[in-house]
């Protein structure tokens, strides 16, 4: 992970400062407060502040006056309740607060999910580092024949060895072009507006991103799912860990409810349906598009006629 000392110092003197509160804290996410969580080849992630807990979940959804006394045992019982039938609201009542250093294609994905609070590095007024992601030769494959936004055969080592140079030379070109455009000496000390577009989508980026609870595991439901893209996927992978720190009773409802479960349309129920009434249903009878079918087989584990 590229830290300079001066940001290694900045980290470690902020995880030495403590405040006396009344707020609720919880004690496995204070053990993680601003620590960089290692993601890619230079980016982090770490949390900077927070707010509530389980016990606030619960309090908002009961509307009551302090923490109350029932049984560790009943308020995961409303906890899980309240995941089941998607009442949303409760879990709005946390929030927490992240920064991020992620390459700009994977901010570019990240940003579409709007409902959170985003201030990012800018490059109108400050100058972008010369890092870059390079993706692991593992990670790097052909385009999917059968899925248009995803990837499929790992490519041969030479191939991937070829690749690699390629993004790295033109990585480092267009850097080194962006720098002597800034440049007011030696360049054409061109504005940091205009230079920046230079860039190449690699290049990483840094960003505080606060986001409420109900959210956050909206996001985590979509970008951890095997179809997401591997470069945001273990963004989310990492902040699942904090999720479980954070709130363990929500965390463990949300892998029961959202991560672990699954959405059968009206069609797809009355077939499944048919089938447990003993019918042998066959996809060109049963109402359902191919893909419909193929999806929901896949889901049953069922192989497919």
């Amino acid at each position: 992970m590229s830290l300079t000392e001066a940001q290694r110092a900045e980290i470690a003197a902020h995880g030495q400062e403590t405040f006396s509160t009344r707020r609720p804290t919880v004690a496995a996410l204070e053990a993680m407060l601003y620590a960089p969580q290692e993601v890619l080849d230079h980016g982090f992630l770490r949390v900077i502040d927070y707010m509530g807990d389980d016990a606030a979940i619960v309090q908002a959804a009961r509307v009551s006056y302090g923490r109350g006394t029932r049984k560790v045992s009943e308020d995961a019982g409303l906890i899980r309740y309240l995941m089941r039938h998607r009442h949303s609201s409760p879990f709005e009542m946390c929030e927490i607060k992240f920064h991020v250093k992620l390459p700009i294609f994977v901010a570019r994905q990240w940003i579409r999910h709007r409902m959170a609070s985003v201030n990012e590095y800018s490059a109108r007024y400050s100058i972008l580092d010369s890092e870059f992601y390079l993706p692991d030769p593992a990670h790097m494959a052909a385009q999917s024949e059968v899925n248009r936004q995803g990837r499929g055969e790992i490519l041969a080592p030479e191939a991937a060895a070829e690749v690699l140079d390629i993004l790295r030379e033109d990585a480092m070109r267009t850097y080194r072009d962006y720098e002597r455009m800034l440049d007011g000496e030696n360049g054409y000390g061109l504005a940091r507006e205009l230079g920046r577009i230079n860039l190449t989508l690699n290049t990483y980026t840094q960003w505080y991103w606060k986001i409420d609870l109900h959210n956050l595991m909206h996001f985590l439901a979509l970008r951890i799912d095997p179809h997401a893209q591997y470069e945001i996927r273990v963004y989310a992978e990492a902040m699942l860990k904090i999720l479980h720190a954070w709130v363990p009773t929500t965390a463990a409802a949300f892998e029961e409810y959202r991560r672990g479960a699954v959405t059968f349309s009206a069609s797809m129920m009355a077939v499944v349906r048919r089938m447990l009434a003993g019918e042998v249903v066959e996809q060109a009878g049963s109402g359902l598009s191919r893909r419909e079918w193929d999806e929901m087989m896949a889901t049953l584990q069922t192989p497919t006629p």
